[in-house]
């Protein structure tokens, strides 16, 4: 099973989660940036049906894959400030 880790940081005069080199939206408080990256974590936890997903690397190319829905990774959060 693969495991995914976020990590809650500082960034953009803000905090944000990161994963891998990919940042979320900056958040005004420490606080909303937890929240959110539990949120986002949890998320990726839920059996669901399978689908179709998009997603851009830190190189900003996009990826078109098929999602099992029933193969979900083991998350993490880790708040690194």
């Amino acid at each position: 099973m693969a495991k995914v880790t976020y990590h809650v940081v500082a960034h953009d005069e803000g905090y944000a989660y990161r994963l891998g080199a990919v940042y979320s939206e900056a958040f005004a408080t420490h606080a909303e940036a937890v929240r959110a990256a539990r949120h986002a974590a949890g998320a990726q936890q839920l059996a669901d049906g399978d689908a179709e997903i998009s997603w851009q690397d830190e190189a900003g190319n996009w990826h078109h894959e098929h999602a099992d829905g029933a193969d979900r990774p083991q998350t993490d959060v880790v708040d690194d400030v």
